[in-house]
């Protein structure tokens, strides 16, 4: 245990977040009847804060010292807790009785035992024969590329990956605007079998922080020797008769390659297609002009007269990192976003608390579990809709919590509230994160927040409806990406010739997001309807679709079967159960305006159930939900 003195302990658990610091107590003491002292309560959209009364705040504090003192000194740990003190625990740190349908699910993201329990176990010598006849594709480098590398190599499968940048990282490696950091708090935002022991430097970690991770994941389990960098697919096409996919490459110098696969994985997420708005004469401008997510680095800001069209989540954090160097600054809005309250959302970690991560046993472990319990489904029935397809009264209560707090942030500045505070239920589209720093800046002096449509783009600005030119030397379009467009840059070509953009018509649909008829042993990882909006980490999601994958090219070892693909009825039923629950969640309203809808007006991006039900749904591929071709009797 490094750094032990009765200071440093003092002062780490000054930082403690004391629930937390209660699990911790029980696995060094093996004394369970703290858990029968005053629960925790928790504010909404805050996970630090939690009220006790003074008494138990002393209470948790000196049988932690001691209990850490005694650790240090030698004491064993007593036997571990069994299922029912584990179950008390949970009830414990949630400040609430957890359903019990969700114990399952969270002990397996809790891993108390050390073990991570999605390791493929291919141990058997005909399971492992299998695994080395097999070759898989995976498109992408990314968080879900990564997590794909390990989890087939843990398996014996032999792989590569494509990749069309020059390093890892996805969605981290091409984002490097001003300001950019992940808004899910980061000792979530890992992956499992890679939460223990990487020091986060913030609670919410910038861009470099973010692809270091990824980065030293790729590292640690060797995936470079397997990533082709600077190649892009071309198109992929299933042959029938040979049962193998063969998928045209093209890299840099534009030279074209082939490869076969037993199975084609795509990874390539749902926000890397840039969308520049359409607007007149949007070539015309005679300044500087990118997308956010294409920052110039070249262009120096310092002074200029700048306009950001867009307030969502890029140019949310954008606008407040440039506004003190720039000259004049110009935001265009189309509609307000809702902002949740998070005070530490450009706070270091303490040192004191890094300590407790380090050194005080299950610390971390229960720490990530009350992060990922609280961003689970706890604010999910607020986004659900009424019987008449009204927000619920649960969705109000945090509307008006959330424009109460923004009214006093614009204290002396009223005259922005119809501007700033949004007319849409709260899940209509993306919350953001914020510590106070949008309002902030959008009361600055040489910051104006302009609400009126924009006519056009000249060549020395912007013109808006109200006729007022706004000159400006730089435009950059925070206008985010052309999410619904589900892999249209390639050609993907199934079973029978069917082309997967013409099967979809501009209307993306998977069986949980990964699996389409006609396209045997295809799987797409955070494919259309997987996205999540105020439940879960997209890492988790990620994770329990590569199980899915996983067990079924383990369904194809274990039948001897060739390929395998989703009955279109399984398919059918599946789509028709997303469709009903998204059109009765906030973002799925009819006057719902997002990046979730499709221009057909359906909802083809998001999860609408649970989180839960993802995981259950994905633990392992069912044989009758599927059509296995080539089986060997």
């Amino acid at each position: 245990m490094s750094g032990l003195n009765g200071k440093a302990i003092d002062d780490a658990i000054a930082e403690a977040h004391l629930p937390t610091l209660v699990m911790s107590i029980v696995h060094l003491t093996g004394d369970t009847s703290i858990l029968q002292a005053e629960r925790p309560v928790y504010g909404l959209f805050d996970e630090r804060q939690r009220t006790y009364s003074d008494a138990a705040k002393t209470l948790i504090r000196q049988r932690a010292r001691a209990a850490i003192i005694d650790y240090a000194n030698g004491r064993p740990l007593p036997p571990p807790p069994d299922s029912t003190v584990v179950q008390q625990m949970m009830n414990y740190i949630a400040g609430a009785d957890i359903p019990e349908r969700y114990i399952p699910f969270l002990m397996e993201e809790l891993m108390l035992d050390g073990v991570d329990p999605n390791t493929p176990q291919w141990t058997e010598p005909a399971l492992r024969t299998s695994a080395s006849g097999m070759f898989v594709v995976v498109i992408g480098a990314g968080l879900s590329g990564i997590l794909a590398g390990v989890r087939l190599q843990q398996a014996g499968i032999p792989f590569v990956i494509i990749e069309k940048n020059k390093d890892v990282g996805g969605t981290w490696f091409e984002n490097t605007y001003p300001g950019c950091r992940v808004d899910s708090t980061n000792h979530m935002y890992a992956y499992s079998f890679a939460a223990t022991g990487h020091a986060w430097p913030m609670w919410y970690s910038t861009q470099p922080t973010l692809l270091g991770y990824f980065g030293k994941v790729a590292d640690q389990h060797e995936l470079r020797e397997h990533i082709r960098f600077e190649t892009t697919l071309v198109e992929a096409v299933y042959d029938e008769k040979r049962t193998v996919w063969t998928v045209r490459l093209r890299a840099r110098d534009g030279a074209e390659s082939t490869i076969e696969a037993t199975a084609v994985m795509t990874a390539v997420g749902q926000l890397n297609q840039l969308r520049l708005p359409d607007i007149k004469g949007l070539d015309t401008f005679a300044g500087d002009a990118f997308h956010s997510a294409s920052w110039r680095h070249d262009v120096d800001l310092s002074g200029k007269r700048v306009a950001v069209i867009g307030t969502g989540a890029s140019a949310f954090q954008i606008i407040p990192a440039i506004a003190p160097q720039v000259g004049k600054l110009s935001v265009f809005q189309r509609s307000a976003p809702w902002i949740m309250p998070t005070k530490n959302y450009h706070d270091r970690v303490g040192s004191g608390f890094q300590w407790l991560l380090d050194n005080v046993p299950f610390y971390e472990k229960w720490w990530r579990f009350f992060l990922f319990w609280s961003f689970t489904d706890g604010v999910y029935d607020a986004v659900r809709l009424d019987e008449n397809g009204a927000p619920n009264a649960q969705n109000t209560r945090i509307r008006e919590l959330l424009s109460r707090q923004m009214r006093q942030q614009l204290e002396g500045a009223e005259h922005l509230a119809d501007k700033v505070i949004p007319d849409m239920p709260f899940g209509s589209k993306r919350a953001l994160r914020d510590n106070g720093s949008w309002i902030k800046t959008l009361r600055r002096d040489n910051v104006d927040l302009v609400t009126d449509n924009i006519a056009e783009i000249n060549s020395a600005g912007i013109r808006t409806t109200d006729g007022k030119q706004h000159d400006v030397d730089v435009i950059v379009f925070g206008t985010g990406f052309r999410a619904t467009e589900f892999l249209k840059e390639v050609n993907i070509v199934g079973r029978g010739g069917c082309v997967l953009s013409e099967f979809w018509d501009g209307d993306a649909k998977a069986y949980l997001g990964m699996m389409v008829p006609n396209f045997p042993n295809f799987f797409m990882l955070y494919g259309p309807n997987t996205n999540i909006v105020v439940n879960g980490s997209i890492i988790m999601f990620s994770e329990c679709a590569i199980q899915y994958v996983l067990s079924c090219l383990r369904l194809l070892a274990e039948r001897g079967a060739d390929s395998l693909e989703i009955r279109p009825d399984v398919f059918e039923a599946f789509n028709e159960a997303v469709d009903e629950r998204n059109a009765n969640m906030a973002w799925g309203a009819p006057d719902a305006t997002n990046w979730y809808k499709n221009a057909a007006g359906r909802v083809s991006q998001n999860w609408p159930f649970p989180i839960v039900d993802y995981w259950y749904a994905t633990r392992e591929a069912q044989a009758d939900d599927l059509i296995l071709y080539g089986e060997k009797a």
